[in-house]
């Protein structure tokens, strides 16, 4: 299975909340940077390339996968609903599967009850013939049309750590010195450990 995001999350940590944490006083000077490094950070957490291997902020997603099966586990949840099911049919056609064909059950796709899944047919240069598109991540009122992202706090309070990391180590080699990395700092990992996926 392959998932690839199709609408990013809008930033999960705003402008003023690393204002405050830098102590920068407002300085707007700085926003463009730090808006960049909010960025980064979030990325390197978040998402199907994110090392909790879930979703953050609300984002459109699509798994790819070769055919259907009885059970599909989404990845990169918490899932909040389906957007659609495609598959190619024996014509290489896209085809739609009705929404009363499945459910789904937490982080699983499934057939209705007394339902099945359509027949897949072989398309020559069709391996991904399956795609299910769903949106996943933290929400306020997941039912809501408008979601409004609720990330819990602890993963909050990581990404500003390590803007922090990044804001005060602005290069990753000072004169003299050998190359020094900037990791993700203990007290991030231990924040973030609880939250983690292995998918």
């Amino acid at each position: 299975m392959r998932v690839s995001v199709i609408t990013p999350p809008a930033p999960v940590v705003t402008w003023e909340e690393a204002d405050q944490h830098l102590r920068l006083d407002g300085d707007e000077e700085q926003k463009e940077l730090v808006e960049r490094l909010i960025k980064a950070a979030t990325g390197h957490i978040d998402g199907p390339a994110g090392w909790l291997g879930r979703a953050l902020g609300p984002q459109t997603l699509e798994a790819r996968m070769g055919g259907f099966c009885d059970i599909i586990r989404l990845p990169y949840g918490p899932i909040i609903d389906i957007v659609s099911v495609h598959y190619i049919d024996g014509q290489g056609q896209p085809q739609l599967v009705g929404a009363d064909i499945y459910e789904l059950f937490g982080e699983d796709l499934g057939t209705a009850w007394g339902k099945s899944w359509p027949a897949v047919g072989a398309y020559r240069g069709h391996r991904e013939t399956v795609r299910a598109r769903y949106r996943a991540g933290y929400a306020v009122d997941p039912a809501a049309d408008v979601l409004e992202p609720n990330v819990p706090e602890t993963i909050k309070q990581a990404i500003l750590l390590m803007v922090g990391d990044m804001w005060h180590s602005r290069a990753t080699i000072t004169t003299g010195s050998p190359v020094l990395a900037v990791p993700m700092s203990t007290t991030v990992e231990c924040l973030l450990s609880p939250c983690r996926l292995f998918v």
